[in-house]
C-alpha cells in the first residue's frame, strides 16, 4: 500500500518554522512504481540565507549550547524514544522514499534510534582533561561547540545517515542545517519534527531540501557555517573540500568505495557465500561499503563462483513492501541506466556474465527501477568495472594466487573504504587486515556497524571519522586553559 501526501505541498523546516519553500517544485517518487509519494517546494536562496542566519541566532540565544551535557543528553534520549515509538510508520515512510525493502528500512530506523541513544550517553559522560603541568600553572583541555554546522546526506540510507550526523552535532551543542538528497527528502523532515518535539529549541535544526549543486553549494559557502559533514559521491566531496580550504573550515567526507572481499582457501564456505551475497546485493548494491570486488583463492574459484551465482540468481527481487523481498528497485530510472551501462562496459572490456546482467521481466517490475543481481568475471583488476564505483548490484569476481598477489590487487584502487576477509586462520586474518588499506575491515562477517566504532575511509573514500565516543568532538573546537598558580608576578616585566 502506498500512502501519499500529494494533495498539498509538504512544508520544510526553515528558520524554526514549518513553511513552504519558495523555490521550484520537486517530488519524492516511489522507486518501485514511479508514483508520487509527496510534493514539496525547494528552498530559495533567501530561504537558505534565512535558515542559516536563524540557526546562528538560535545557537547564540536559545541556550542549547549552554545546557549542561546531561540536559542535552535527556533531549537526545527523548528523540531516540520517539523514533522507537514511531518505528513502523517511519520504516514505511523510508520504504516509499527510497525503495528499500521494508525489513531493511526497519533496521535503519532502529539504527537511527540507537545512534541518538549512544550519543546521548556519550554526551553525558564526555570528560575534559587536566593535562600535565610544566610550570606554575594548571592546564586544561576543553571543547566548545562550533556554531552552525551542516549535514549533507545521501539517498541510500537517509534516516540512519541523518541520525549519524545530527546526533553528535546536537550533543556537542551546535545548531544544524540538514540538506538531504534531492530525491529522498522525507526522512530528514520527519527527524527534524521529532527533534523539535523532544525539546530541541526552534531554529536549532533546519531542513533544506533540493539540488545539491544549488542548495548544498550555498550552505557550504556560507560564512556562518563552521563545519560540513558530507556523505556522497567522491566528486562532490572534493568540490566541498576545495570550498572548505578557502574558508579554512573543517570537513568530514564519507565518499565512494570499491571494497574488496577476499575468500581464502580455508574459509568456511557457507559463511563466505552468505557474506559475499549480503555484502554486495543487500541494499541493491547501493551502498558505499558494498563488497563489489571479489577475490577468491584460485583453487576454490570455479566451485565457489558456481555456488555464488546459483544463490545470487535465487535472490528474491521485488516489491519493497513484501517482507520476503531481499532486493528492491534502484533509486531512479537514470541510476538504473547508469548501472546497466557499467555492465555493458564490463562486457565490452571482455568480462563474462555469470548471472544477471538484465532487468527482470514480469508485470510487477514494469514501472519500477529493477535490475537483477549481476556477477561478472574474466577481467583483470585494472578494468574500469573493477576501478570505478558502480553503486549497484554488480559484483566483479577474480582469482588470486597468494597473499602478496591478493594484497597488491586489493590495494590497487583509488578507494579505500572497506574490505572483507574470509578465513579460519586468525594469523592470516590479522596479517591481511593490517596489510589491506581500508577504513573498515570485516573478518568472517560483512556490513556490520556499531555506533561506538569510528567509521570513514582513506584516499578517495574520504576524510575524517564519524561515530565513536570521539564523534562528538568532530563537531567541537578544542580550547586550552591555563590557570596561573605562581605566588609572585611574572618576572619578565620587573
Amino acid at each position: 500500500m502506498l500512502l501519499t501526501d500529494t494533495d498539498q505541498l509538504l512544508p520544510l523546516f526553515i528558520a524554526g518554522e514549518r513553511r513552504l519553500g519558495r523555490g521550484d517544485e520537486t517530488a519524492s517518487l516511489y522507486p518501485a512504481t514511479g508514483e508520487v509519494v509527496a510534493r514539496l517546494r525547494a528552498p530559495s536562496a533567501e530561504d537558505v540565507e534565512g535558515a542559516i542566519v536563524a540557526a546562528d541566532h538560535a545557537f547564540r540565544t536559545s541556550g542549547w549550547a549552554q545546557r549542561k551535557p546531561h540536559e542535552r543528553a535527556a533531549v537526545l534520549h527523548r528523540v531516540a524514544a520517539l523514533i522507537r515509538e514511531r518505528a513502523e510508520p517511519l520504516a514505511q515512510r523510508q520504504r516509499q522514499d527510497n525503495g528499500k525493502p521494508i525489513n531493511e528500512t526497519r533496521n535503519l530506523v532502529a539504527s537511527a534510534a540507537g545512534t541518538f541513544q549512544f550519543f546521548a550517553a556519550a554526551c553525558e559522560t564526555m570528560e575534559e582533561a587536566i593535562t600535565p603541568a610544566r610550570g606554575d600553572y594548571l592546564t586544561m583541555s576543553v571543547h566548545e561547540p562550533m556554531g552552525v554546522v551542516a549535514a549533507i546526506t545521501p539517498w541510500n540510507s537517509p534516516i540512519a545517515s541523518e541520525a549519524q550526523k545530527l546526533a553528535p552535532a546536537l550533543a556537542a551543542g551546535n545548531a544544524v542545517v540538514v540538506k538531504p538528497a534531492e530525491v529522498t527528502p522525507l526522512m530528514a523532515l520527519e527527524l527534524a519534527a521529532i527533534c523539535e518535539e523532544a525539546g530541541v529549541p526552534k531554529g536549532v535544526v533546519s531542513v533544506l531540501c533540493g539540488r545539491g549543486s544549488v542548495i548544498g553549494d550555498a550552505i557550504t559557502r556560507h560564512p556562518l557555517v563552521k563545519r560540513v559533514s558530507f556523505t556522497g559521491g567522491t566528486g562532490t566531496g572534493k568540490h566541498i573540500a576545495r570550498i572548505a580550504a578557502d574558508k579554512m573550515m573543517p570537513v568530514s567526507l564519507e565518499l565512494g568505495g570499491k571494497s574488496a572481499t577476499m575468500v581464502l582457501e580455508d574459509a568456511d564456505l557457507d559463511h563466505a557465500v552468505n557474506g559475499v551475497l549480503f555484502g554486495i546485493f543487500s541494499s541493491s548494491g547501493e551502498s558505499c561499503i558494498a563488497g563489489s570486488r571479489l577475490f577468491v583463492a584460485r583453487k576454490l574459484y570455479d566451485a565457489f563462483l558456481d555456488r555464488l551465482a546459483q544463490r545470487a540468481a535465487a535472490l528474491r527481487v521485488g516489491d519493497p513492501a513484501d517482507e520476503r523481498t531481499q532486493m528492491g528497485p534502484l533509486i531512479t530510472p537514470k541510476h538504473r541506466d547508469t548501472v546497466e551501462g557499467y555492465v555493458h562496459l564490463g562486457l565490452s572490456e571482455g568480462a563474462r556474465l555469470r548471472t544477471g546482467g538484465r532487468r527482470p521481466e514480469g508485470r510487477v517490475y514494469e514501472r519500477g527501477n529493477y535490475y537483477l543481481p549481476t556477477i561478472l568475471e574474466g577481467v583483470k583488476n585494472s578494468a574500469q568495472v573493477c576501478q570505478q564505483e558502480i553503486f549497484g548490484p554488480v559484483l566483479v569476481a577474480m582469482p588470486f594466487d597468494d597473499e602478496d598477489d591478493l594484497v597488491a590487487q586489493a590495494n590497487d584502487s583509488v578507494y579505500a573504504l572497506a574490505a572483507g576477509i574470509w578465513t579460519r586462520d586468525y594469523k592470516k586474518a590479522w596479517r591481511l587486515a593490517r596489510a589491506v588499506q581500508a577504513g573498515t575491515v570485516w573478518i568472517n562477517t560483512y556490513k556490520q556497524f556499531s555506533a561506538s566504532t569510528p567509521f570513514g575511509g582513506w584516499r578517495d573514500s574520504g576524510l575524517g571519522r564519524e561515530k565513536g565516543r570521539l564523534g562528538i568532538q568532530q563537531y567541537m573546537e578544542q580550547k586550552s586553559l591555563y590557570w596561573g598558580l605562581n605566588e609572585q608576578p611574572l618576572p619578565w616585566a620587573n
